[in-house]
């Protein structure tokens, strides 16, 4: 796996992780919804996008395999995942459980 993935993910900071393709349209819906996410965050967790057709090894180590995925990792270890487009509030309440 890449070596800079394992590193941000092992933070003490929650990282959200969004899995897409150029390709897939409803990942392109979850741009804006993101954008709210960050803004309403700030600094209490980071949000980083992984293109799937970029990084197979990744997408094949947490079992992605519908797009688009929001992963949810605090300390390495994944503890929320959303499937299909999600709405800004169901991301927020479920970071807000962790942080």
């Amino acid at each position: 796996m890449n070596e800079r993935f394992k590193t941000i993910i092992n933070s003490e900071k929650p990282v959200l992780v969004d899995f897409y393709a150029d390709w897939c349209e409803p990942c392109k819906h979850m741009e804006p919804i993101l954008k709210t996410v960050k803004k309403d965050l700030r600094a209490n967790v980071r949000i980083i996008k992984v293109n799937v057709d970029h990084h197979p090894v990744i997408v094949s180590a947490f079992g992605v395999d519908k797009l688009p995925t929001v992963m949810l990792f605090k300390e390495g270890k994944p503890c929320w995942t959303g499937v299909g487009v999600q709405s800004a509030g169901e991301i927020l309440q479920c970071i807000s459980r962790v942080i």
